[in-house]
């Protein structure tokens, strides 16, 4: 791990003069070790650098990530309370995922943010979810036809970056060109590259465009129920809003899919269940949500006062960046690595308190996750992968787990017609 520039005007704190940055090339290979390591020399709660050396801390235990969530009024979710935001350039590539000055529901607190996450899950919970199981099982098909004469894939790129964004368009009232087009752009500012500001500023022009459009023509969307049962009527505040619900159905499914998938494939526990082991599916999935969790760090809280975290003084303002995976792995809850977590739902892949994904949002997630695994293996029987297990690289991102490629090969089979003989297509 190195240890980046700091940018201009910003000195580090005594604590964080030796930290190492969050980030580089051993979080994509060995992240667990990464955070083994950061445990042992700083316990639950260890300085860490972000991009151009910037200050923060990284949560990694069990517990403590439990207090952060679950202490609204300690650590807060106002991004406004970062004591460095004076020091941050505009083009700085993490602003996406910190949210200066965002009207967004991911920054609200208190009874703003109920009010706001009641309109949510009103939206949410207006999404049939017989129909959305058969439009993901749809458009698992239609992407499954492009590739599927052929005889090789990449379960990535043509399968499991599309099927969320597709599937979750329809329900939001986007057209599938679009949810192509915000799919590249949420994924570009997930990785918070040097492109991920531009990336924020396209995906926030295609969700204004939409809700402009559904404020003149409502429908049965979900984007159109959101207008209906905002608390202000804010236009900013329903786009950044539609923002976070669009981008957070999408981008841990897409990854929970392929995580999943590279794990049935690599790991002959599930490997040998390929042909008719449906009953598999369920229980990679949950390991894929322990071991590779899509969301790996989220930023972040922010003490609204001076207090001790893990063994460490964080002041008031400073940012907290909250490790799920790190957690995961916490020696504490989790003392054998190895022990099976079949049946285990107490991951903390879809958050925890007031601020955790909403319970509509989760089972969403799953039944397209679900759905997505299930076809493929269902459509392909004999999938393997085309390439080495060692080939395979993730993303480069510290903050979502996710391969860049899962090259596969397959015995050729043939387009899946409907009922009056024509092909399913996503535009169906």
């Amino acid at each position: 791990m190195t240890q980046p520039e700091p940018l201009p005007l910003l000195s580090l704190p005594d604590s964080h003069v030796d930290a190492v940055e969050l980030g580089g090339p051993r979080f994509q290979t060995e992240p667990a070790q990464v955070y083994q390591e950061l445990r042992q020399r700083h316990g639950s709660v260890a300085p860490v650098l972000l991009h151009g050396g910037v200050p923060a801390w990284l949560v990694l235990g069990y517990r403590e990530l439990l207090q952060v969530t679950g202490d609204a009024a300690l650590f807060s979710r106002d991004s406004s309370l970062w004591s460095l935001w004076s020091h941050i350039p505009e083009d700085w590539p993490l602003r996406p995922l910190i949210g200066e000055k965002q009207e967004s529901i991911l920054f609200t607190v208190g009874e703003v943010h109920r009010k706001r996450a009641d309109a949510v899950n009103e939206a949410l919970f207006g999404i049939d979810p017989f129909a959305l199981h058969d439009r993901s099982e749809r458009v698992a098909d239609a992407l499954i036809d492009g590739f599927c004469e052929r005889g090789s894939g990449d379960l990535i790129a043509e399968y499991a970056r599309l099927l969320p964004a597709l599937v979750l368009a329809y329900f939001f009232g986007f057209s599938d060109r679009e949810a192509q087009e915000v799919t590249h752009v949420i994924n570009d500012m997930m990785d918070g590259g040097e492109t991920a500001v531009r990336s924020q500023a396209a995906f926030y022009t295609a969700c204004r465009e939409l809700v402009a459009a559904k404020r003149e023509h409502p429908g049965v969307d979900a984007t159109s129920r959101l207008i209906a049962c905002s608390p202000t009527g804010s236009e900013e505040e329903i786009v950044q809003d539609l923002m976070v619900m669009f981008s957070a159905g999408h981008q841990p499914t897409a990854e929970w899919i392929g995580n999943t998938l590279r794990l049935m494939l690599t790991d002959e526990r599930f490997a040998l269940l390929l042909s008719g082991g449906r009953h598999s599916v369920g229980w990679a999935m949950n390991e894929a949500l322990w071991e590779d969790t899509p969301s790996q760090n989220i930023a972040g809280r922010w003490p609204t006062h001076d207090t001790v975290l893990g063994g460490q003084q964080v002041r008031a303002g400073d940012l907290l960046v909250l490790s799920f995976a790190a957690a995961h792995t916490d020696p504490q809850i989790r003392p054998d690595p190895a022990a099976s977590t079949q049946g285990n739902n107490a991951f903390l892949s879809f958050g925890h308190g007031v601020h955790g994904c909403p319970m509509t949002g989760r089972e969403s997630a799953e039944t397209i996750a679900r759905a997505g695994v299930e076809a493929l293996l269902d459509r392909l029987p004999d999938v393997d992968l085309a390439v080495p297990e060692q080939d395979l690289v993730w993303r480069p991102s510290p903050w979502m787990r996710g391969l860049t490629a899962l090259p596969v090969e397959f015995t050729p089979a043939p387009k899946t017609p409907d009922e009056d003989g024509s092909w399913y297509s996503a535009d169906a």
